[in-house]
Parts: structure tokens; C-alpha cells; sequence
């Protein structure tokens, strides 16, 4: 399975090394957010990564809702239900939950079609900064703090018209900001699409706290920082 390098299982558990969330986030999902990096202060790992697993054990489901209720830190053992029904939880020992998922519809287990949609997701929710948000924040003449960025996946959720697909792609459709205050709810909508026709949408939601007054020239520097961490990755 494509995901074995970035995860392992003791006890039954899952667990994800800072190692195996860095790689995925940069070599899967070209996402270079530095809290997913090892010895990062706030490391967590990637939400994209606990989707992909849910998807290759679950299936790929017509609707599907991933709700992020904590961040997974170093060292944290997650248990994830052998029979899910529609709606369950993935935990870790005290029971603490860190995603919620619903699923209706019909459902595929085709591991190629699963993972087409993965990658085909992941990819494009990797890119969100500063592709999509940065453009938005400056529309709306707001953004985050740049010296301790705080950018918080809070969930997403897709429906599909039908899950006969075999090689899916993913394109941005809109976006759209709300402030109230210093929160900003961020919503980034998606399409589907099966050999170029559409075959389902779906929706990404942030959060991004601390919001201030949009700065060019601190906006430019984080991003100019964010693209030659890129440029000068190396995968393994």
C-alpha cells in the first residue's frame, strides 16, 4: 500500500512518526507547512495523512464528511474502529478525538481508485497556501500572523454523483472568507471531475487566527521563506 512508509502499527494502534508525517506532507501532498516538521515546536501531523488512511481502510464513500477535533502530536497512538458504522471517531487511548468521520451512499474499496482520489485531493489542499489563501486574505485586506502563523484545518467533505471512478482529478472552483474579528472561516470549494466531466464537489474549511491588517511586504517575506523551503527540498 502506498501509505506503508508513512505510518506503522503497534499494538493494533497507528502511529505516525514526525519523520513519516514530514515526508507525506512534502512528498504526497507538496505541503511545506513548517508544523509538520520533525523537532517543530507545535509539530502535528498532516490532517490530509489521517484522510488517506481513513479512506484506504474505509473506502471511498458517494458522501463524506471529515470533521478535525485535535491536532496529533509526536508520539500520540491512534485507534481506529474495526466495524465503523456511518459515523465514528478516530482516538487515541484516553479517548481524546482528533477526526470525525460520517460516510453515506455507496461505497468502493478499489485500492487504484482510492488512491487516485487521495493524491488528486491531497495535492490540491497541499497548495492552498499560498496559492488560494494568500490572493484571499489580501482580497478581504487581512492576513495572519506572520511571525506565528496559525492556519487550522477544520474539515472537509465531498460528494460524489457516483464512485465508479477510475482516474479522478481535482480543480479549484471558489473560495470565500468570513471575518469576525480576528478569526477568519475560510471555505475552499472543489470539484470533481472523471475524464473532464464533473462528477462531484466538495469543501475545505480553515481557520485562520490572529488576523491583522494585510502587510505586503510580511506577507511576501513568509511566502518568499515557504517557496525556497520548497524549491530546496529534496525527497528521499
Amino acid at each position: 500500500m502506498y501509505l506503508q512508509p508513512f505510518h506503522q502499527i503497534v499494538d493494533n494502534r497507528v502511529n505516525i512518526t514526525p519523520e513519516q508525517a514530514s515526508h507525506f506532507a512534502k512528498d504526497v501532498a507538496g505541503d511545506f507547512n513548517p508544523l509538520h516538521n520533525p523537532g517543530a515546536k507545535r509539530f502535528c501531523v498532516p490532517g490530509d495523512l489521517l484522510f488517506a488512511l481513513v479512506l484506504a481502510r474505509y473506502g471511498l464513500s458517494q458522501e463524506m464528511v471529515f470533521k478535525y477535533t485535535g491536532m496529533v502530536g509526536n508520539g500520540v497512538f491512534l485507534d481506529f474502529p474495526n466495524e465503523p458504522d456511518g459515523e465514528f471517531a478516530i482516538v487515541d487511548s484516553n479517548d481524546k478525538r482528533y477526526l470525525e468521520v460520517s460516510s453515506e451512499g455507496d461505497c468502493t474499496l478499489d485500492l487504484s481508485a482510492i488512491e487516485k482520489f487521495t493524491r488528486a485531493y491531497v495535492a490540491f489542499s497541499g497548495h492552498s497556501f499560498p496559492d488560494i489563501l494568500v490572493p484571499l486574505l489580501k482580497q478581504h485586506d487581512v492576513m495572519m500572523n506572520t511571525d506565528r502563523p496559525m492556519v487550522i484545518y477544520e474539515s472537509m467533505s465531498f460528494r460524489l454523483d457516483h464512485v465508479d471512478i477510475e482516474c479522478p482529478t481535482l480543480e479549484f472552483d471558489s473560495s470565500s472568507l468570513e471575518v469576525k474579528g480576528k478569526r477568519g472561516d475560510v471555505r475552499l470549494i472543489f470539484n470533481v471531475l472523471e475524464n473532464g466531466e464533473l462528477v462531484g464537489k466538495g469543501c475545505k474549511s480553515l481557520v485562520v487566527s490572529g488576523l491583522r491588517p494585510f502587510d505586503d511586504e510580511k506577507i511576501e517575506e513568509m511566502v518568499e521563506l515557504y517557496r525556497r523551503t520548497r524549491d530546496s527540498y529534496n525527497p528521499v
